[in-house]
């Protein structure tokens, strides 16, 4: 091979890794540890799915051209830490929110993101608590002018052109725990879905699955941190994921994720991401491939 070839292959390489370096700096930003994906970043017509790891509770957002969900916020003492992220995305407005149930793991710092950023549609179930966690939510909103919409087995909406969000639970009006309150949301992206499941029990995935409801999805976010309480043999293989994340807190004291559970997820063969082992996972899907966007240190 002559030096000329050998300049011109050099110079080829060199204009690659130029581009894959760009790239890397526009998918990638590396604050605490963890990744963030930008908004400015040549993403379009990516969904990407943020797990926030917030200890043990949770806090998903689903981000698409410029369009933003948030589903549940974690525990108070995170809510600096969600506002964080956001802002570091970019987010000046939140199309979507929506509170799952009203525990405290769920919205305990729900006021503070409806205080600091623009909201368009607030989705939640139909039930009530008296404690302050749900007192603040409730006036934070009234502060914003903003109505509640009520969130019920059926309901269907989009994020994006492309993204449809179908909501399957709650499909009763009246359960004993809380958590089957939860809302149980389905989000498409054309051949690719995502499942949320907030707390629900096996009360709520039974009537889930008796209404019929195609709840076959690519990603499950596992019901309640992973409890034994949920994710029933029926609900998982009707569901079939590739991937399940299970949001907890690190060596918490409630011993979640269950080994029952962890050994059902096991024997469908899905793979398996905790944010108490991973910390915050982010999921990208071009809407027919899912992967992980991976932690550079």
């Amino acid at each position: 091979m002559n030096s000329h070839k050998k300049h011109s292959i050099t110079l080829i390489l060199i204009a690659i890794l130029l581009i894959m370096s760009s790239t890397y700096k526009f998918l990638f930003n590396k604050t605490n540890n963890s990744i963030k994906v930008l908004n400015n970043a040549n993403i379009n017509d990516k969904l990407i799915v943020h797990y926030i790891d917030i200890g043990e509770g949770d806090c998903e957002l689903i981000q698409m051209n410029n369009k933003f969900m948030l589903i549940d916020t974690g525990s108070g003492k995170y809510k600096n830490k969600v506002c964080n992220y956001l802002k570091s995305l970019g987010v000046k407005k939140i199309d979507y929110i929506i509170a799952t149930h009203p525990h405290e793991d769920h919205i305990g710092g729900m006021y503070k993101i409806i205080d600091s950023f623009d909201i368009g549609t607030f989705i939640a179930p139909k039930v009530t608590t008296s404690t302050n966690t749900f007192k603040k939510m409730l006036v934070a909103l009234k502060n914003k002018k903003l109505s509640i919409k009520t969130a019920k087995g059926g309901m269907i909406f989009q994020l994006d052109n492309d993204v449809k969000c179908e909501i399957v639970a709650p499909n009763s009006k009246k359960y004993e725990k809380l958590n089957d309150y939860s809302v149980v949301l389905k989000v498409t992206y054309k051949n690719s879905s995502f499942l949320f499941t907030g707390d629900a029990e096996k009360t709520s995935e039974k009537e889930i699955l008796s209404k019929g409801y195609n709840i076959r999805s690519d990603v499950l976010k596992v019901g309640h941190h992973g409890s034994n309480t949920s994710s029933t043999q029926s609900f998982l293989k009707a569901v079939n994921p590739k991937i399940a994340v299970i949001s907890c807190g690190k060596d918490n004291e409630y011993g979640h994720p269950h080994k029952d559970v962890l050994k059902r997820l096991n024997s469908i063969g899905c793979k398996i991401y905790r944010t108490d082992l991973d910390g915050t996972i982010v999921l990208i899907s071009d809407g027919k491939s899912i992967f992980k966007l991976k932690k550079h240190n």
